[in-house]
């Protein structure tokens, strides 16, 4: 996918976002398990990227994973998600940001159910919904 990079400075990211959508998207925060509006959210439509809207995942590909994050088992298409080397929590993992404006995500892991074997795991905050018309 050709997506226009968006690139902000941190204070306009600041100013565009809550507290928590900042401390979350921008310093790869984490929201409390079970308490983020996607957790168990089923409605048909697509979650875009809550910092520049690019549609990420289709609600066909949600499923409940019983983690407490909204989980996903593919992207809505191939490298609109870009993945990292996360060494933080004395821990290794696979971050996943937005391809185009680098927002925190969440995790990815090779623990999923399905026929992919792929979890995306998201913060909700991160996350913006809209449902089929």
């Amino acid at each position: 996918m050709e997506n226009q990079k968006v690139t902000r400075t941190e204070d306009e990211w600041a100013s565009r976002l809550t507290d928590e959508e900042y401390r979350v998207m921008r310093k790869a925060g984490t929201e409390a398990p079970f308490s983020g509006e996607y957790n168990l959210h089923f409605d048909d439509g697509v979650y875009h990227c809550k910092g520049c809207g690019t549609p990420l995942f289709t609600s066909t590909s949600k499923f409940n994973s019983h983690c407490g994050w909204p989980s996903f088992d593919r992207e809505i298409e191939k490298g609109i998600i870009k993945e990292k080397v996360d060494r933080s929590h004395g821990m290794i993992r696979t971050e996943i940001v937005c391809s185009v404006c680098e927002s925190h995500l969440g995790h990815v892991f090779s623990d999923g159910p399905t026929d992919t074997g792929v979890r995306y795991c998201v913060n909700s905050v991160s996350l913006g919904f809209k449902g089929q018309e």
